[in-house]
């Protein structure tokens, strides 16, 4: 199917380097999913200082909700977080009653963080807003276009985005 004209961007859509341009059709859909993400990473971090957790560790709880159990190893590998900086993180969660730590019995040498119960229900209410309002906007959408988003985002998350910024490779560990 044939692409639209590229469409001139007002200066504070411009790229980094701030300069208006003109783009085309994955230009401007980068530049949504950019504003996108740090809006949602903004807000998480509202969220987190909402319920006295740092933003790390509130991504820590997330990938819990979606992954189930898992070990601070995996954490480590999803997070970027050094194994110190794993610990410390979990420290904080258990303390303030998000996670708890159990034998892993697949493995006896190591153990699994689940997510307490109470966990889901602290942050239940945070979330209702963004989420009602996401459902809300997918609700106006064909299913053939809720077809295509579900492809692409599919697609992204196979690739693991959040890499190195400069290569697209995976994030690295950092020493906390």
């Amino acid at each position: 199917m044939p692409r639209s004209t590229p469409k001139r961007l007002p200066a504070a859509e411009a790229d980094l380097g701030g300069a208006p341009a003109v783009a085309a059709l994955e230009d401007r859909v980068a530049l949504e999913i950019r504003k996108f993400v740090s809006a949602a990473n903004i807000f998480n971090a509202r969220a987190a200082e909402k319920v006295g957790l740092g933003p790390t560790d509130l991504q820590m709880v997330h990938i819990l909700q979606l992954q189930g159990p898992s070990t601070p190893s995996r954490l480590g590998a999803a997070t970027g977080l050094s194994s110190g900086g794993v610990t410390v993180a979990l420290d904080r969660l258990e303390k303030a009653g998000y996670i708890r730590r159990q034998p892993n019995p697949a493995d006896r040498r190591s153990l699994l963080v689940a997510l307490a119960p109470t966990a889901v229900v602290k942050l239940k209410k945070l979330f209702e807003g963004v989420q009602a309002r996401g459902r809300r906007l997918l609700a106006t959408l064909p299913e053939r276009d809720l077809e295509v988003v579900l492809r692409f985002f599919e697609a992204m998350n196979a690739e693991q985005i959040g890499g190195d910024a400069q290569s697209g490779a995976a994030p690295r560990r950092v020493a906390r």
